[in-house]
């Protein structure tokens, strides 16, 4: 895949990726976060629109209050994962300000001040419902061709789909869905931005399918686990990424289910096919 790299940002620092729009990376580096979780400070009619406040951190909270100068009008979540919504209780306790989210929380300990639904607007941005890294994972979309991309596709790394809150077979259908609006500008919820989009998601979405049917090629020789199904498949993958590996390879699996493709046998999974044979 051609991943997109960027020097490690100033932290604290709100800079302009885009004409009326600023980004703060929060303190949050790691294997599965890049550099950090990208808080997004967004010019509106109604002031200051912040997308993802990040993790619970306070100075990361800090930093978006300084950028903000404490004036924020609404405080927006791409979907519930700790890394985009730890800071959100925070934020709105310093600022007042009202918090948009999909309509089906996938944390049951936090709900939106206001639900959103796929197709809605919020501050001038169309919602579209994207699951598969998330079941309530939305990315926005501005009239300007700039979408705000979330974790549904990052520039640096391809999403982790983690059953069950992620779903494999969702995950197809938002990147075929994000594929065919053909945007200008993705800002991803880590890294840095992606112009000319539409050649990076096919790839995406290439990928995942090559890497389903050598799962589905590898369940014909026998029962397999998710495990074995790693240590043939990601045999490159860093130590620290194969639970991650083996997350995305049981998402296949599950989805090669639904599909009639395989099924599980034992401790493992096999082919429908040689199942239906045997």
């Amino acid at each position: 895949m051609p991943y997109l790299t960027e020097p490690e940002p100033e932290r604290g620092r709100a800079t302009t990726v885009a004409p009326g729009i600023r980004r703060i990376v929060a303190p949050n580096a790691g294997l599965m976060t890049y550099h950090g979780t990208n808080t997004y400070l967004i010019e509106a009619g109604e002031g200051v629109v912040v997308l993802d406040p990040g993790p619970d951190d306070a100075g990361h909270v800090q930093a978006i209050l300084e950028a903000t100068e404490g004036c924020v009008a609404a405080i927006l979540l791409s979907h519930s994962h700790s890394d985009h919504l730890g800071a959100l209780a925070a934020l709105k306790a310093r600022t007042g300000a009202r918090t948009f989210a999909f309509h089906r929380s996938a944390d049951p300990a936090f709900q939106p001040d206001v639900p959103l639904e796929d197709g809605g607007m919020v501050a001038g941005m169309a919602c579209l419902h994207t699951p598969g890294h998330a079941s309530d994972h939305l990315c926005f979309a501005r009239p300007d061709g700039v979408v705000f991309s979330a974790d549904h596709v990052m520039s640096w790394s391809s999403s982790v789909v983690s059953p069950p809150g992620g779903d494999m077979a969702a995950y197809f259908r938002s990147l075929r869905r994000l594929l065919a609006r053909r945007d200008r500008l993705l800002l991803p919820g880590h890294g840095p931005p992606l112009s000319d989009a539409a050649p990076y998601i096919q790839e995406l979405l290439d990928y995942r399918i090559r890497r389903e049917e050598a799962i589905a090629e590898a369940l014909r020789d026998g029962a397999v686990t998710p495990r074995e199904l790693v240590d043939k498949l990601y045999s490159q993958t860093h130590p620290w990424l194969r639970q991650a590996a083996e997350r995305n390879v049981t998402a296949h699996l599950l989805k090669l289910q639904a599909e009639g493709r395989a099924e599980p046998s034992g401790k493992g999974w096999i082919s429908a096919e040689r199942q239906g044979a045997g």
